[in-house]
């Protein structure tokens, strides 16, 4: 198996940059396209567990917009071949001070193009 084919990777970094912009802007629809469309689609955040593409649309609904902007560091992209990747990274908001986040997902091509699997997103004492 090929890890982190330039080409692939690229386009992963692209993908995971505007779930980020959108993310920090509350781009609803943006986040919500970027989302496997499928009831096999997983998100566990930090105070809820969401099963299938509706139930995360409807969670990116009810969101408050205030406090979205962060920082990110230590983001990680792994391909695999050309159509599995998963994307890791820390964040800091503001609003968490003394706090780090932690965000993982898990990308597939989809026919549309690179869509979020399953994604993960937990809050700890910063280190």
């Amino acid at each position: 198996m090929d890890i982190n084919l330039p080409d692939v990777k690229a386009e992963v970094e692209a993908a995971f940059a505007r779930y980020e912009e959108a993310l920090v802007t509350n781009d609803i629809e943006t986040l919500q396209a970027l989302f496997w469309d499928s009831p096999h689609t997983i998100r566990y955040g930090i105070n809820e567990n969401l099963y299938g593409y509706d139930e995360i649309g409807a969670f990116r609904a009810a969101r408050s917009p205030v406090g979205l902007m962060r920082t990110i560091e230590r983001t990680v992209i792994t391909t695999f071949g050309r159509d599995a990747a998963t994307a890791s990274t820390l964040f800091h908001r503001d609003s968490t001070q003394g706090k780090v986040g932690r965000q993982m997902q898990t990308w597939a091509r989809m026919p549309e193009g690179w869509r979020i699997v399953a994604a993960h997103v937990s809050i700890i004492a910063a280190p």
